[in-house]
């Protein structure tokens, strides 16, 4: 721009010195050089570069997004994302491996994606990796996509799950209708708008995009290429980088021609908070989890002071919850839960007959089965039902020692309070005639007699009345 401006004011000084009218230019000239001034200005600013036309020089970043898509996933892309930025980096590798996941994080995903202004490559890897399902959409939605030998993607459509462990039979299915419902449609439709809108926006085969949706159709890395689903094939990180340099993308940023040539390889690893939400946030470890943490707190109060099963208990049912919080619960299914685990601690602290605890594991199990949400995922995404069934029997094998114990206790002597003297062996302290004071259990009693004793005699107590006790002599 400033040599736009030196050339305007070269222009005026050197116009030639006619049409003046005293010291001043005519007219016509001065409109004459504002004109070609202007034309001189714009054609200097368009040959200027523009700022961001050109990939960062900075590393390449690369990050993994491996097994069931989650919240994690999510945290991960933004949070190499936002690193990217400070270090100005050429381009984010996203190396794929997920049978799909979570409706939410994938399309969290896909918007960070989009609102990245560095340029993001998604890349199916290693060699038998694949990207199913949700994987699909952020092959299409990545600025270029990539795979290696042996791998494949597609099936992406959208999973209806019916009531868990509920699978229609095979006359069943003959009498339902083979076109899907309104639901079902609407569903479909939805999943077909949102991945042809990303293949139309990068260019990519929108028609197999349909396919992949409405026929759950699948392709190897080699067809991915021959249909032009993806840009190029390479088989490790570094053609990756070779194959991307000089290509034009577009980024929130604007068009941007790649530079990748020769630079380092950062790998962004999740932080130790992330591998820890990761872990539990599976749902069979969250399902244990709760368990643990609840029938913990029930035994602490069971035998106040314990302490250890309290503190273990109270530490895996906040763990337990903190994996609630990122997961597609179902609240049905937690009340379920819940309710049954009460039942359950109910039948222990006051023993009905097994009426409680019998309607506690039923809740319990059922809880269990429901505990997600199914319109939220589309891979089966549930607590594993062997899993279910054996926490259900080991509820039941606690309730019946709890309520064997019970029964048991009801039979036993009592061994506490006043009722424990009777039977009890005594030690004649002091004694005049028929009447005075013994030792029983460490403590002075009142005592009667119907013969006389004498001070060191051993007594056994028949009977107790207020606090004066009943005793005769033993032989």
């Amino acid at each position: 721009m400033r040599a736009g401006y030196h050339l305007v004011r070269r222009l005026w000084s050197t116009a030639p010195d006619c049409a003046y009218s005293g010291t001043r230019r005519s007219a016509p000239v001065r409109f004459a050089l504002s004109i070609v001034s202007l034309l001189a200005g714009l054609v200097i600013f368009l040959g200027q570069p523009v700022k961001g036309q050109d990939a960062g020089g900075g590393p390449v970043l690369v990050f993994d997004v491996k097994g069931v898509i989650g919240f994690t996933s999510a945290q991960h892309l933004e949070r190499s994302v936002e690193r990217a930025k400070a270090e100005k980096a050429s381009i984010i590798i996203m190396r794929i491996d997920t049978p799909g996941g979570l409706v939410s994080s994938t399309r969290d995903m896909i918007q960070t994606i989009l609102a990245s202004p560095i340029p993001i490559v998604g890349y199916v890897a290693p060699s038998g990796a694949r990207a199913a399902s949700a994987g699909t959409y952020l092959m299409y939605a990545s600025h270029l996509a990539a795979m290696a030998p042996a791998t494949h993607l597609g099936a992406a459509t959208p999973i209806q799950m019916g009531a868990p462990g509920i699978t229609p039979s095979p006359s069943e299915k003959k009498d339902q209708p083979s076109e899907p419902d309104a639901a079902e449609r609407k569903l479909i439709n939805d999943a077909v708008a949102y991945l042809r809108g990303l293949a139309e926006l990068r260019n990519r085969n929108a028609d197999w995009a349909e396919k992949a949706v409405r026929e759950g159709a699948t392709l190897t890395s080699t067809k991915a290429l021959e249909e032009k689903v993806i840009d190029f094939l390479a088989p490790d990180l570094r053609e990756v980088i070779d194959k991307a340099h000089g290509r034009t993308v577009t980024t929130s940023a604007g068009t941007v021609t790649l530079d990748t040539r020769g630079k380092r390889i950062v790998s962004v690893e999740p932080s130790w908070q992330m591998q820890v939400l990761e872990v539990i946030a599976d749902p069979n470890v969250a399902f244990i989890l709760m368990l643990l943490g609840i029938y913990g707190i029930i035994f602490e109060l069971l035998n106040p002071g314990a302490l250890f099963p309290g503190v273990i208990g109270g530490i895996c049912l906040v763990l337990a919850l903190t994996a609630l919080t990122v997961l597609p619960v179902n609240l049905g299914g937690i009340a379920l839960l819940l309710l049954g685990i009460a039942l359950l601690a109910a039948e222990a602290f006051a023993p009905g007959f097994g009426v409680l605890g019998i309607g506690g594991i039923v809740a319990f199990i059922l809880g269990g089965l429901f505990l997600f949400d199914p319109d939220q995922v589309d891979i089966q995404f549930e607590v594993s039902r062997p899993l279910v069934v054996g926490a259900a029997i080991a509820s039941a094998i606690i309730l019946a020692g709890v309520l064997g114990m019970a029964m048991q206790s009801r039979k036993r002597e009592v061994q506490t309070g006043g009722e424990q003297l009777i039977g009890s062996t005594a030690e004649v302290v002091e004694w005049s005639g028929h009447a005075g004071r013994v030792r029983v259990l460490g403590e002075i009693w009142l005592a009667e007699s119907d013969v006389e004793l004498a001070r060191g005699d051993r007594v056994k107590v028949t009977a107790r009345e207020g606090l004066k006790l009943t005793v005769k002599q033993t032989t």
